[in-house]
């Protein structure tokens, strides 16, 4: 630790006015040592991770953190901002910077250590002392946890570190928690006294409420054990004996098995799923954000003694990490999409390397490759169609698992592991059927409902442990099965068998309206919900393809393509327009748009959002127009340009994504131009917290 912070990687005057801002200049003093070998792919990736979940905390506190290939160790800076940052926390902005940066390969014990600052981060003594700081040097010591020999140590700095400042006894790093706050033993219960006892007596303590909790997210540096300390401080506020185990980059030890059989309460605070969830079957179950474990622990507490004392148990626990991740209150339709794309996220893998060994199959041997006979009763080494002949059937089974995968993690993305034997079940049938993409798409739902609802009953302690594994894909398939065959299968087919014709049909004015439609979905969250959607939608067509299907594939494919490549071509002729690390990801933006990866324009939506979304869309609308108008097809579901061979009315493609980023790169221009020059932070300006600076100062 005594190299991770040095008084150079400490800035107690950070003129910053945005996020951005600030995790670039206390990332520019990790390159100046050293410790940082590419700023800006670093600062990508510092990016990537705030998309995925702000990074601020109550209290005035913001932890940009990630784990990047561009870091030569791990390491911290810290910043101090005299007006504040917003990081995305409830309370307001941060005046608390700490930006943690760790190799994408980083050993154990240095994430341990990050792991316990990011606890001593939720100790206000803590907290008050580096407010109170008064030169880089003294601040990286109060960080580290050293004491110097010829300084006195303050009774604030003996009480913040119990130990040291990161918690870390002699011995190792493990939290040193003072004797007045540990959690008491639970006594065991004391009988009742018998005739003739004083009644004077003292009664004897009350038996602590027994919790176990695990917390996760999705680097596993910071907020995982943000969420455990602070969950760990309400249980030895409220009486409750709690253990938690923190699923973090550090990696994580198991609970003792007899922990969590005399545990009264499961507490799941993470936004990644939960390793071995089913050890917590049968116990009241509170299963929420991490972000929730953070700032509201007491509740939850209180939320799992309440269940407990009702008699709310499940025979799994409850919910999955798609369902449940998130603040309290979230709408159905949100857990919706977080299912769909569930089951859109686990399919794409199969999408690309199948539809990509048949795309090469087409390019190699033709089209008429489909008709070759079994590589197993004909293969000739030395002839280029019998390879062709390969790569389209290995494409062809791999497209064949398209539909039980979406199915089977719609399903997992509901009930969790025992959701999947189902899903799948339903997900072959509705092939077997030939209810194609909708089919799956019911089965996951269905599956994931029916295993839920069996969640929910309550069973007899002997036949919990074998519930998830014969019980409940035994019950579920069944019901699944009877829905898929007899009840609901022939009409989702049906369903199936229209759509593909209208697909088929389009034409003139309704296949250009579907064009825009689709282009507008590709580029409004680049790579999000809707995107996925889209995409989904086309590559269900390649199931079974015919000329519509086609076209809708090809228009899909080249409005994705459009937001990075115009915000490239933007970069490139307006560069004043744009900051140093925009014209830096410009130039890798060329590159992602050519390959049709969609998410390489985050990082401009993410700066300036009102300008650059509403420009893509536009783009990936006239893009996909063009496309439907041209007449277009694609038979390969990925590839950017570089799958043109396979591509229908090629020149006409090209001219379509030219057209878009033109269109979208203008407008960018155009907007950003309009803009008021933005002022640097103005120091004399009432603050919107001033009980925040007022702590600070």
């Amino acid at each position: 630790m005594s190299q991770m912070i040095t008084a150079d990687l400490v800035d107690l005057d950070l003129a910053a006015g945005t996020k951005e801002e600030a995790a670039r200049s206390l990332a520019e003093r990790m390159v100046a040592l050293g410790r940082v070998t590419d700023l800006d792919g670093f600062l990508a990736d510092v990016a990537a991770r705030e998309a995925q979940m702000p990074t601020g905390l109550d209290g005035g506190i913001g932890i940009p953190h990630c784990r990047s290939e561009h870091v030569t160790e791990p390491t911290l800076a810290f910043g101090r901002s005299p007006h504040g940052i917003d990081f995305g926390a409830p309370d307001g902005p941060a005046d608390l910077i700490f930006l943690i940066a760790a190799p994408a390969g980083a050993d154990d014990a240095h994430l341990t250590i990050l792991s316990a600052l990011a606890r001593q981060l939720m100790n206000e003594d803590f907290t008050s002392a580096l407010r109170a700081a008064e030169d880089p040097s003294s601040t990286a010591t109060l960080i580290r946890g050293d004491t110097p020999q010829d300084a006195p140590t303050t009774a604030s700095q003996t009480e913040v570190a119990g130990g040291d400042v990161l918690g870390r006894s002699p011995q190792g790093v493990e939290r040193n928690r003072p004797e007045e706050d540990a959690v008491p033993e639970r006594s065991a219960p004391e009988e009742t006294p018998q005739r003739g006892t004083d009644p004077k007596a003292p009664a004897p303590p009350a038996t602590p409420f027994r919790i176990v909790a695990v917390t996760s997210c999705p680097t596993g540096i910071a907020h995982t054990y943000m969420a455990a300390e602070a969950l760990e401080r309400a249980a030895a506020n409220n009486n409750v004996e709690l253990t938690v185990e923190t699923q973090g980059s550090a990696g994580f030890q198991r609970l003792d098995p007899a922990v969590i059989a005399a545990a009264d309460g499961v507490i799941f605070a993470h936004d990644v799923p939960v390793r071995d969830k089913e050890r917590f079957a049968g116990k009241p179950t509170v299963d929420v954000g991490v972000k929730a474990g953070i700032n509201r622990p007491a509740d939850l507490i209180t939320e799992v003694r309440a269940k407990a004392e009702r008699g709310e148990v499940s025979t799994a626990a409850k919910g999955s990490p798609v369902e449940e991740t998130g603040e309290p209150g979230e709408g159905y339709g949100t857990k919706l999409r977080k299912w769909l794309m569930s089951g859109v996220s686990y399919m794409v893998p199969f999408v690309a390397a199948g539809g990509l060994l048949i795309a090469l199959g087409f390019a190699i041997g033709g089209y008429e490759i489909n008709k070759a006979p079994s590589v197993i009763e004909h293969f000739a080494w030395t002839d280029t169609t019998s390879w062709a002949a390969l790569m389209f059937q290995i494409g062809g089974v791999a497209f064949n698992f398209l539909v039980p995968i979406l199915a089977g993690y719609i399903a997992y993305g509901m009930a969790d592991r025992p959701g999947l034997v189902p899903g799948f079940v339903g997900g072959a049938i509705a092939v077997a059927i030939n209810a194609g993409f909708l089919g799956g798409l019911v089965a996951g739902l269905i599956a994931g409902a029916v295993v839920m609802a069996i969640q929910k009953l309550k069973v007899p302690t002997p036949l919990r442990g074998i519930m998830p594994v014969v019980v409940i894909p035994l019950i579920s398939s069944i019901i699944v099965g009877f829905l898929m065959f007899l009840v609901i299968g022939e009409p989702i087919a049906k369903l199936q068998s229209a759509l593909t014709d209208w697909l088929s049909s389009l034409s003139g004015a309704n296949a250009i309206i579907l064009g825009v439609i689709l282009g507008l979905m590709m580029a409004f969250d680049l790579g999000g919900p809707l995107n996925k959607v889209a995409y989904a939608f086309a590559v269900g067509g390649l199931a079974n393809p015919n000329e519509g299907s086609l076209k809708v594939m090809a228009a899909v494919m080249a409005a994705g393509m459009v937001p990075p490549l115009a915000m490239a071509l933007a970069t490139t002729v307006r560069r004043r327009l744009f900051t140093k690390t925009e014209r830096e990801n410009g130039k890798a933006a060329w590159v992602l748009g050519a390959s049709f990866i969609t998410e390489g324009a985050i990082p401009f939506a993410a700066a300036d959002p009102l300008r650059v979304i509403p420009a893509a869309m536009a783009g990936g609308a006239v893009t996909g127009a063009l496309s439907m108008a041209f007449e277009c097809t694609l038979r390969a579901p990925h590839g950017g340009i570089f799958v043109v061979p396979l591509i229908g009315n090629p020149f006409l493609y090209l001219t379509a994504i030219l057209a878009g980023t033109v269109v979208s790169a203008t407008l960018v221009i155009t907007l950003k131009g309009l803009r008021k020059t933005p002022q640097p932070p103005n120091t004399d300006q009432a603050p919107a917290h001033p009980e925040k600076v007022a702590v600070a100062a």
